[in-house]
């Protein structure tokens, strides 16, 4: 049990200083527990993330769970998942209740320079990712033609399917050889139909019982949102958007609020529901439901799909078509790297951080959570100066 508790403070931990978005997050993850930690090798990381880009659900928090499943079963999922995730829900669920401003609170320049460090960890993982996953003219190729597809292309459906496309031409058209692993002799069909029949069952019947009685409309919705997303949080947006603000449910510009708030604090953006359900039903209950709606099918899905993912990974085919995964799953990182840099470094300012930043966390071994917390006091200074 302790070992448990262990896997929540560390996760704690990170869902106070995770800044960024989901793909932040997953470097985040890297750093602490393939890096840091060691508990994970680089390919058995990166297993996780391409299975978690492929299915519904927020990505970085699916990886989570994955991680503190296999440290401590689904006692230690739920530690992990309620660690990552209690910051920012309260957080949004405060401000949802109270409908105060983030930026009424904290400065602008504190979380710009909050996003540099995350953009640092994120290259950091690109880089070291990039040398165990792309060493070959293939994985190369496979890398660098994600990167351009998800710059150019814009859809919530995109990343999955790149990482298929990636995984497939892999198989067919590398001579890679692939020694065959242990593959388990059976699989919890039990487990994993118990899993994938609450999904189905939420996201039918759940609707179902909304037209019977109304009072159930939000919670369906919440569900709904949360199993109809790939990759990221940020897809969430528009499908929250129809159920809540086109319904008349909730003011465009409270929406709107919310969603800034959510972009500023660290954890999973999935929490963007603990905002809604606490404006919308205006208590800290509602904030819980609504969180508790959104993540469900996100964690129905993984624990279903991923007794078979166990089994079948060890294949040699399987384990071709992965390292074909794996270069994509760069691929998406080193996308999300470039665009985040676009809007974020704007001054020699934010450049400097993220230099610096990248410096102590590759060259000096740097937690990244060390460097969050001298970016505070540091955008308050930034921020006492520009208005001083």
């Amino acid at each position: 049990m302790l070992k448990k508790l262990d896997l929540f403070f560390i996760f704690l931990k990170l869902g106070l200083t995770s800044f960024g978005g989901p793909v932040a997050h997953i470097g985040f993850f890297r750093e602490e527990f393939v890096q840091r930690r060691q508990w994970f090798s680089e390919e058995q990381y990166a297993d996780k993330v391409a299975l978690c880009q492929l299915i519904p659900g927020p990505a970085s928090s699916q990886v989570g769970l994955l991680i503190g499943y296999e440290r401590g079963g689904y006692l230690g999922a739920f530690f992990a998942w309620l660690g990552f995730t209690l910051p920012s829900a309260l957080l949004l669920g405060t401000l949802g209740v109270s409908l105060i401003h983030w930026s009424e609170i904290i400065p602008h320049s504190v979380f710009v320079l909050l996003k540099a460090i995350a953009l640092a960890v994120v290259l950091h993982a690109v880089i070291g990712m990039g040398k165990t996953f792309c060493t070959g003219l293939l994985e190369r190729s496979m890398m660098l033609s994600t990167t351009a597809l998800m710059l150019f292309v814009s859809a919530p459906w995109l990343a999955p399917l790149a990482i298929m496309l990636a995984a497939g031409v892999f198989l067919l058209g590398s001579k890679k050889e692939v020694t065959t692993q242990h593959i388990p002799s059976n699989i919890s069909w039990n487990q994993s139909v118990f899993w994938l029949l609450l999904f189905i069952i939420g996201l039918v019947g759940l609707p179902l019982a909304a037209n019977l009685f109304p009072a159930l409309t939000a919670l369906s919705d919440f569900y709904r949102s949360g199993a109809l997303v790939f990759g990221g949080g940020h897809v969430v947006l528009p499908l929250l958007a129809d159920s809540f603000v086109d319904t008349d449910r909730m003011q465009k510009e409270v929406f709107l609020a919310g969603y800034a708030a959510a972009q500023a604090v660290p954890g999973p953006l999935f929490t963007f529901a603990s905002y809604i359900g606490g404006s919308v039903y205006g208590n800290v209950a509602g904030a819980l439901i609504a969180t508790l709606a959104i993540f469900a099918p996100a964690v129905f899905i993984l624990f279903g799909v991923y007794p078979i993912w166990k089994y079948i990974q060890h294949r040699p085919e399987v384990r071709l078509a992965v390292s074909g995964a794996n270069a994509a799953v760069v691929g998406l990182l080193f996308s999300a790297l470039l665009s985040m840099s676009f809007t974020t470094i704007d001054s020699v300012l934010v450049g400097s951080v993220f230099i610096a930043a990248y410096a102590l966390i590759s060259a000096f071994k740097w937690p990244p959570w060390v460097l969050v917390l001298g970016a505070i006091p540091l955008g308050y200074l930034t921020d006492w100066l520009a208005t001083g």
